[in-house]
């Protein structure tokens, strides 16, 4: 999904000739704590509240001494960037620009958090593996191979290398919640399975559950 593909927020731009306590109203009748300046219909900067409030509230924009933020992203991006652009910079807003540096709007970093939950369908039922392997030793297909010969399929894998030991955290979610057999067989190929999530957990949790219950009731 692209950047332009997105529901854009309905914040106020910022001229240069605003003043701060304007805008520090503005950010407070908002609930952001960043707001995108243009100047002729291209963005000028992105100014922030804590920068805000260590100057004169008199001050237009175009007189604070510190220089605005130079944050954006393209429309024709794809919207994990402008994720990990405001999850980098802890922007509250991230503006949006075309190639011409045209102001076309921006989004906020809560409404990307949401996108982000949406790509890597977490609301969707499966189960969650993940493993650690030997960077050397990180195969796809042979991972693949494995989920698929339990009769499942893998809908999202994501890695992440752990450098102090050169190795692959591999994170994995599957169309099925019994994984048992799943992780019995990464374990079969040496894989560190770190943690699993399905419904044998949650079958467990709740016989545990139950037994301290009754326990506790015994008493």
């Amino acid at each position: 999904m692209l950047v332009k593909d997105l529901s854009f927020e309905a914040l106020p731009q910022l001229k240069l000739s605003d003043r701060v306590y304007q805008v520090l109203n503005l950010m407070q009748e908002h609930h952001v704590m960043d707001l995108a300046v243009t100047n002729e219909g291209k963005l000028a900067g992105l100014v922030n509240e804590t920068t805000l409030l260590d100057v004169d509230d008199e001050l237009s924009i175009s007189e604070i001494p510190q220089p605005l933020h130079s944050y954006s992203v393209k429309e024709d991006e794809h919207f994990l960037k402008a994720f990990a652009l405001a999850n980098t910079y802890h922007l509250s807003v991230v503006p949006v620009v075309d190639k011409e540096n045209n102001f076309i709007g921006a989004i906020e970093a809560g409404k990307l958090a949401g996108y982000v939950a949406d790509f890597l369908q977490l609301q969707d039922p499966g189960a969650l593996i993940v493993l650690e392997i030997d960077s050397s030793q990180y195969s796809f297909s042979e991972i693949t191979k494995i989920v698929e010969a339990n009769d499942a399929q893998i809908t999202q894998l994501n890695t992440r290398p752990i450098r102090e030991r050169n190795a692959l955290e591999i994170t994995i979610r599957i169309n099925k919640l019994e994984v048992s057999d799943i992780v019995a067989s990464f374990q079969r190929y040496d894989y560190l399975v770190k943690y699993y999530f399905g419904e044998e957990l949650y079958t467990n949790e709740l016989k545990e559950n139950y037994e301290n219950l009754m326990n506790y009731l015994n008493i």
